[in-house]
């Protein structure tokens, strides 16, 4: 096997004359350049023993032999060894991690890596060896804990690994103590470049979607099913630093004890979170706070998770006590409409946009808003104060002074938190979705049921779609006759409706029909692509009959006190009669 996978060309060696004073004297050097191709030639590398397993593959300890016509050179390296994939599946990662391999050797916060290659059939990726990690820095600790100011530390230097790995495109999906490693010089450096984001659209011998993602304790909601709970995304890592940090302050791995199954229950069916130990700055504890935020979109970023980390080591004194972190706010964690201040800090608005109201979250737009589309013309405050925007709105002869926090940018007709829907539709996910980001440039990325990460494109390629909110009712459409998902049907045989619980960020729905009587076990709650779906309300029930059916759907026992009421009332009526007679 190994032989068939294509591996990258090597550069030959080159020659060149070498003056060392005397230009009659030039001496010929052969000179071998600098590596850079990833592909490993499998007997260079000689592997000693395992030093370690996690839900990839194995670890092992090995030595990697380079050599050239003018060097010959030995290194210890750890070699991270995949579980098995099929040959084409085989060239799909390696051709990936080609594109990625020079990138991720300029990252000083991220593992130094040597290549890849396939040992004993299997996927081999060798990367430079350290002596320790957070992980065992832990084990050796008092209550397998670390000092504030030591996870301080820490924690900025894997938020700046974290940077450095976003910013060419890739997630480490695979945050843990155990995969912070521990350079000479008492550095951090992540371990794990993104394995799991490699693997994406790869299918592994063992279908279990928690292993494939990632390590289920440290592993955002989103992350479980990707396809129908995600998409994965920046954000997604932020849940894993936060799971790391909380088992820093502990000493305790998040959901100790629980089996997989059990975790995917707690988290996300039942929305429990890792508790935050009490007793932190108040910043700190804020922003971790922040990590676990349901709705990705409500989380920090990278960079607020720095910028609280590093300020707070200069508050911490010697004995771990801190003092005040100076004048900056600590910020609540909502602001009203479903919002938090960490999803409005990402975007900052600019004198010259255009701005609108800002619609509440997964929530009918109000009918009168402040500001239905303007443009701003000025700003006042700044960024750790309340800030407000001078806002020219068409038709009114003053500049309205609006906070920023109640405006959303507008631009080419989107405003993040937009329902779309791609005009040239595809059979591989729905083609309606929620709008994460439009960039001025007109850059989008959209969350679209049925793609595992963010869709990214162009604005011209979106149209506006019929928005969602919830508490509205919904019913399948006529023309669809095999949902994407299972849909429960009336006594009759005709699709039921139901109430829209919760809307995932990538549209995806959550409905609950409590029209429906159920008994023990029997699910209530179903999933729906929103392509399947349209509205239902009064207004769209043509006659009275149509409109009795609408208000069996908000509650079971409708029909029941319905019956009961026809036959009281009609027990009455002939009571009432047989008295006249």
């Amino acid at each position: 096997m190994p032989q068939r996978i294509k591996a990258p060309k090597q550069v030959p060696s080159f020659e060149y004359e070498l003056f060392e004073g005397d230009p009659d004297l030039l001496r010929t050097v052969v000179a071998t350049p600098t590596q850079t191709a990833p592909w490993i030639d499998p007997s260079s590398l000689k592997l000693k023993h395992r030093i370690g397993r996690g839900p990839f593959g194995d670890i092992w300890l090995a030595t990697h032999h380079q050599s050239g016509f003018d060097f010959q050179e030995y290194h210890e390296v750890a070699v991270k060894m995949l579980h098995p994939l099929k040959q084409e599946h085989m060239q799909k990662f390696i051709d990936k991690f080609e594109k990625l391999f020079l990138k991720c050797r300029e990252l000083p916060g991220v593992c130094w890596l040597h290549g890849v290659s396939v040992v004993n059939g299997k996927i081999s990726i060798a990367m430079r060896f350290y002596e320790g990690s957070v992980g065992d820095q832990m084990a050796q600790s008092k209550g397998g804990k670390l000092s504030l100011p030591d996870i301080l530390r820490y924690g900025s230097q894997l938020a700046k690994g974290l940077i450095q790995l976003h910013s060419i495109g890739l997630l480490v999906l695979n945050m843990k103590p155990s995969n912070f490693l521990i350079s000479d010089h008492d550095q951090l450096v992540l371990g794990d470049f993104g394995i799991p984001y490699l693997l994406l659209g790869i299918p592994l011998s063992d279908s279990d979607m928690a292993l494939r993602l990632g390590t289920p304790n440290y592993m955002a909601p989103e992350q479980w099913d990707p396809e129908v709970r995600g998409p994965l995304s920046l954000e997604t890592d932020v849940w894993g630093f936060g799971c790391s940090v909380v088992e820093m302050l502990t000493g305790v791995q998040p959901w100790f004890g629980k089996s997989s199954e059990e975790i995917y229950h707690s988290v996300v069916v039942r929305k429990e979170k890792p508790h935050v130990p009490s007793g932190l700055p108040p910043a700190v504890e804020h922003v971790i706070n922040g990590c676990f935020e349901y709705d990705l979109r409500n989380r920090p970023l990278v960079s607020d998770l720095l910028l609280v980390f590093e300020s707070s080591q200069h508050a911490i004194h010697g004995d771990g006590g801190w003092v005040g972190l100076g004048s900056r706010p600590i910020k609540e964690k909502s602001v009203g409409n479903g919002y938090t201040t960490w999803y409005l800090s990402k975007d900052h608005l600019q004198v010259g946009d255009t701005v609108r109201s800002r619609s509440p979250l997964n929530a009918r737009r109000p009918h009168t808003v402040d500001v239905r589309e303007g443009t701003i013309v000025g700003l006042d405050g700044d960024a750790d104060k309340n800030s407000f925007a001078l806002v020219k709105v068409p038709g009114m002869h003053n500049a309205l002074r609006v906070q920023e926090s109640t405006l959303e940018r507008v631009t080419f007709g989107f405003a993040a938190g937009d329902w779309v829907r791609l005009k040239q539709e595809t059979n591989t996910h729905s083609p309606v979705g929620i709008l994460h980001a439009v960039q001025r440039d007109g850059a989008v990325s959209v969350g679209f049921l049925g793609l595992e990460t963010l869709w990214v494109g162009k604005a011209y390629q979106l149209q506006m779609a019929e928005p969602y909110y919830v508490g509205q009712f919904v019913r399948l459409k006529p023309n669809v006759v095999t949902p994407r998902f299972e849909w429960p049907r009336k006594s009759g045989g005709t699709w039921c409706s139901g109430r829209i619980s919760e809307i995932l960020p990538n549209g995806c729905l959550v409905v609950e029909f409590p029209g429906r009587f159920v008994l023990g076990n029997e699910p209530n709650s179903f999933l729906a692509d929103p392509n399947e779906v349209e509205s239902v309300s009064f207004d769209t029930c043509p006659g009275i009959v149509e409109k009795y059916h609408h208000v069996e759907d908000f509650h079971w026992a409708v029909r029941p006190l319905a019956i009961a009421f026809g036959l009281f009332t009609a027990m009455k009526l002939t009571i009432s009669m047989g008295r006249g007679i």
